[in-house]
């Protein structure tokens, strides 16, 4: 699916009067409207890294870019608005949506350290061959979720802190990532 498509599962979930498991469960339900609308801030006022955009701008090869996720991920909706945004810059850029719990299950291939972690963002060429592979989220936030998780910090609190990591990067340390991986890429 295209991203117009992911967003209209979004849009769904939220105007089901009966929703769909998981998101038949209050929290899940509530996860996705605050996703909802941190995807959407994104979209209207993140600030695209102006040496990524040249370098997608630069690409002269086709991409197939295959983000792995779902509507309830905190993570993606801090990740996908600028990833959206940037892969509109290049038309050999083709981006596909592959709900994580939605068969053909890909995350299994990409696993993160076993778990089916998201966002995944896997970049393959015009033969499907993959290039790089990125995610679940940013090295820093990552660390901070890994600490949080040794630290035993309850789950809420954990959102918080993430939250807030996210709130103070503005989607920098994503694109600066994929900066690091876009220049790899090219020849």
């Amino acid at each position: 699916m295209n991203f117009i498509a992911y967003q209209q599962i979004f849009l769904d979930i939220l105007n089901s009067q009966a929703p769909l498991a998981p998101y038949n469960d209050p929290a899940y339900l509530n996860y996705t409207k605050l996703n909802w609308s941190r995807q959407q801030r994104w979209l209207k006022v993140g600030i695209l890294n102006k040496d990524l955009v040249v370098a997608i701008e630069a690409i002269t090869e086709q991409q197939l870019w295959t983000v792995i996720t779902e509507p309830w991920c905190g993570d993606a909706a801090h990740t996908l608005p600028f990833l959206h945004r940037l892969s509109e810059l290049n038309p050999l850029i083709r981006v596909k949506y592959q709900l994580r719990d939605t068969a053909p299950f890909l995350i299994d291939q990409y696993l993160t350290n076993g778990t089916k972690s998201i966002p995944k963002l896997i970049i393959a060429d015009k033969y499907s061959n993959d290039l790089a592979v990125w995610g679940p989220r940013p090295v820093e936030c990552q660390q901070l979720y890994l600490r949080l998780l040794r630290e035993h910090v309850d789950f809420d609190q954990k959102k918080i802190e993430l939250q807030k990591w996210y709130n103070e990067d503005k989607g920098e340390s994503f694109q600066l990532e994929l900066l690091s991986i876009i220049n790899k890429l090219q020849p």
